[in-house]
């Protein structure tokens, strides 16, 4: 069996072979490769220490001599060097208290969290798979190495891994493993708010995401304890064939595989718990949801340290996500005005998500968004006015036409716009002049 390596990795593993060291690509870059799948990034271990790395290339980065890594920069490509280590003592639930250089390459993969992420490649002995990660990788199953509670005893944040590992590879979790996830997923609470926020970014990416989410809010639940009233919410509405989390996690699988969008559906109906009330009919009712979803999802992302756009944007889009969208041309250049044209594409995008989660019959509104989006790129392709940008008429002109100087003229302005958002008026200069009296004292 061969690996396609990169020139790079190649070129990086000969050059320590013909040091005398001997020298693998190892762990996530070896699991891609073999599903066929262009790795983002090669790593390579060694039984060379750090410095005898250093005099093997000319051009190195000490970036992490502690742990044993160097960066070397081959024909301007990085590629991280490290040596095999065993590690011990994990006081904080995070990081290795001692690192021991080692020549075992078995040991090193020992530490390692997943069998399929334990495997190593070298180019005269080939495959290296000590935990059986190959035939784990064939059966679509993840599994702890070793022992699945001193794994994750050892480092929290690999419980998280494992869901977005489950997610981005639809693979099964091994039910030992499974078992250990759970148990120990109290953990999570020690695990530095970024951490999660990264882990979380590539669960919700994942092309399982929907099967992840709806079988695993348990282990979810330590970090993002806003989700629990959902689980197992019935609705009592003829919309909805599922409870408030079953309508999430599909409606995060329906949603197009865009970071602001997913995490947008994953928050969008967390307020619905706290807003229910039951009409004389038996029907179920969450008037004032979408608020409360938006302040929820102000209160997580700020917790989780997401930056001040992804949350303005994601709280904009779950306030937004039931507001009625009539498939009129100045709902289209409405939500231009509003939104701008990423966020209006992304708002249609929440809204088809949110519909596909409903009960099969009510996805007639599908035709809807699609003819409201025709309508989008209808204005967007005729170049709309949207924008006081565009709006054929300036400040210089209202006050060249008479205009009092002032902040009355902006107001003048903004009228003229919305008239134009409306249909009411064409963005044309000379008609937008002649409602100019109107707007006088």
């Amino acid at each position: 069996m061969e690996l396609a390596l990169s020139p790079a990795a190649a070129g990086v593993l000969a050059g320590l072979e013909a040091s005398g060291f001997r020298a693998w690509v190892v762990g996530g870059c070896v699991r891609d490769a073999l599903r066929g799948e262009p790795p983002h990034d090669w790593d390579v271990c060694t039984d060379a220490r750090p410095d005898q790395v250093t005099a093997c290339f000319p051009r190195t980065a000490p970036t992490g001599l502690v742990h044993g890594t160097v960066t070397v920069l081959w024909g301007g490509t990085p590629v991280e060097v490290t040596t095999l280590r065993a590690e011990s003592g994990y006081s904080d639930g995070r990081r290795p208290d001692h690192v021991e250089f080692v020549t075992d390459l078995t040991r090193d993969l020992a530490r390692r969290d997943f069998t399929v992420n334990a495997m190593a490649w070298n180019l005269r002995t080939g495959l290296a798979d000590p935990f059986g990660g190959q035939a784990d990788l064939a059966a679509g199953v993840l599994r702890a190495v070793g022992r699945p509670e001193a794994r994750f005893a050892e480092d929290a944040l690999r419980i998280l891994r494992g869901l977005r590992f489950s997610a981005r590879l639809d693979f099964a979790l091994e039910p030992a493993t499974a078992r250990a996830m759970e148990r120990q997923a109290g953990r999570l609470r020690a695990i530095a708010a970024e951490r999660v926020q990264a882990e979380l970014d590539g669960l919700l990416l994942g092309a399982a995401a929907e099967g992840v989410l709806a079988r695993w809010p348990a282990v979810l639940e330590p970090v993002l304890p806003e989700i629990a009233p959902a689980v197992g919410f019935a609705q009592h509405n003829p919309h909805h064939c599922l409870d408030v989390w079953g309508h999430t996690a599909r409606a995060v699988g329906a949603a197009a595989a865009d970071r602001a969008v997913r995490l947008t559906m994953l928050l969008h109906d967390l307020g619905k718990p706290g807003c229910f009330s039951l009409g004389p009919d038996g029907v179920g009712h969450f008037y004032g949801h979408a608020q409360r979803s938006a302040e929820l999802a102000q209160a997580i992302l700020t917790r989780l340290r997401y930056d001040h756009e992804t949350r303005e944007r994601v709280v904009r889009l779950v306030r937004l996500h039931d507001a009625p969208l009539p498939v009129e041309e100045k709902t289209a250049r409405r939500l231009l005005n509003r939104l701008g044209e990423r966020d209006a594409r992304a708002l249609i995008a929440v809204h088809r998500a949110d519909t596909l989660a409903l009960a099969p019959a009510y996805h007639d509104r599908l035709g809807e968004l699609d003819a409201l989006e025709a309508l989008l790129e209808e204005q967007l392709a005729q170049n709309a006015c949207f924008s006081l940008r565009q709006l054929a008429v300036n400040g210089r002109d209202l006050l060249a036409a008479g205009a009092a100087p002032g902040p009355a003229v902006g107001r003048i302005l903004d009228a003229l716009l919305q008239r134009v958002l409306a249909g009411e008026l064409p963005n044309d200069r000379a008609a937008l002049l002649a409602e100019l009296p109107k707007y006088r004292k």
